[in-house]
């Protein structure tokens, strides 16, 4: 099957790209002995967690549940799930995974790490816990004054066992001089936290954190001994305007078809919010939904649910109905999750065909 018997819309993956940045962050944390679990958030793919682990990756990263059961399938010798899990449903789920592997839990409580403990005794299974601490996001994590306080009350806790502590630094987008000061803020914070908690008589084993945007500069922060990134795998119109990737490292596009040129200067294509997803670009005011290759000039400026708005007034290209465009997502994540399959590619042929495994799931 050649690209240009896709149909459209469709998620296309350039395999060579991808394996690049695969083996790219792959080779990054062997050389500064971190480890590596990757968040599958982004390509939602038992293939391509079985892809990163067969690179040395310890294990692989969940958000929730739902998708620990679905990852389960890829083998990894290790599962964190980097969400705090509430209620009784999930942590009886949470207990069959770990039946079934490793399993980690990213709290930010006692209540949540107290739950957890009774359904591990319940199930009489061994539950590790990260302790979350908030470095500047804002949004999970105890402040860095109260950390010690939750992994000593974690420790006391039957059928869990604490393995570190966790943060992640998305409050730094860029690479800026003032995400480079966000990074060195973070070094010395973090420092200071490792000597409270060294000063308790607690010797986290692991400390993870990081992100796509701060993924290469891992090793400038002191004490970080676990990176989780997950866009990496594809990379999008965020990370490169995050200075992390560039342009030729986005392995995914979203093929489209001009469906109308009714309106002069303007094209509309066929996908919208189902296809892209509604994200905007993470820094700055321009309120844009896509990159087109071909056509650096073309605004996609507006989106229906299945149709996308693109004005050509500085395209530099002219489209007619029929014609077929790549574009590639502000946000590739929630992209890969509004699509049923991905068609991975090879010049211009097809070579591969998977469906998104855990799409969909959010509990």
């Amino acid at each position: 099957m050649r690209v240009s018997e896709i149909d459209t819309p469709a998620l296309v993956v350039d395999l060579d790209v991808m394996e690049r940045n695969l083996a790219r962050v792959a080779s990054y944390a062997q050389e500064h002995g971190m480890r590596l679990r990757p968040h599958t958030k982004t390509h939602k793919s038992v293939r391509i967690g079985k892809r990163q682990m067969a690179l040395g990756a310890a294990g692989l990263t969940v958000a929730k549940v739902s998708e620990a059961e679905v990852m389960a399938a890829a083998e990894p010798a290790e599962l964190l799930i980097a969400y705090p899990i509430i209620g009784q449903a999930k942590l009886a789920r949470l207990s069959e995974v770990a039946r079934r592997t490793r399993v980690t839990v990213a709290v930010d409580s006692v209540f949540a790490a107290r739950q957890i403990s009774d359904a591990a005794r319940a199930a009489q299974v061994e539950i590790g816990i990260l302790a979350e601490v908030d470095v500047g996001l804002g949004r999970v994590g105890v402040p860095p004054t109260e950390l010690v306080h939750l992994a000593e009350a974690i420790g006391k806790l039957p059928h869990l066992r604490l393995e570190g502590i966790t943060f992640y630094p998305g409050h730094i987008k860029s690479l800026d001089d003032a995400g480079l000061a966000a990074l060195a803020a973070l070094n010395t914070l973090l420092g200071e936290i490792l000597e409270h908690l060294q000063a308790a008589g607690i010797e986290p084993r692991i400390v993870s954190g990081g992100s796509t945007p701060t993924l290469f500069h891992s090793h400038e922060v002191a004490g970080l001994s676990e990176i989780r990134p997950g866009t990496y795998v594809f990379n999008d119109i965020n990370t490169v305007r995050s200075g992390a990737c560039a342009l030729e490292d986005c392995a995914a596009t979203i093929h489209a078809t001009v469906v109308s040129t009714a309106r002069p200067g303007h094209m509309i294509i066929d996908g919208g919010s189902k296809t892209f997803s509604s994200d905007r670009l993470s820094t700055g005011a321009e309120v844009t939904f896509g990159y087109f290759p071909e056509a650096p000039g073309a605004r996609f400026h507006k989106m229906n649910e299945e149709h996308g708005y693109v004005d050509l007034a500085q395209a530099g290209a002219e489209f007619h109905e029929g014609d077929r465009v790549r574009v590639i997502p502000n946000h590739i994540c929630v992209a890969v999750n509004l699509h049923e399959q991905v068609y991975g590619v090879r010049g211009d042929t097809v070579e591969e065909v998977w469906r998104v495994d855990a799409r969909g799931k959010l509990q």
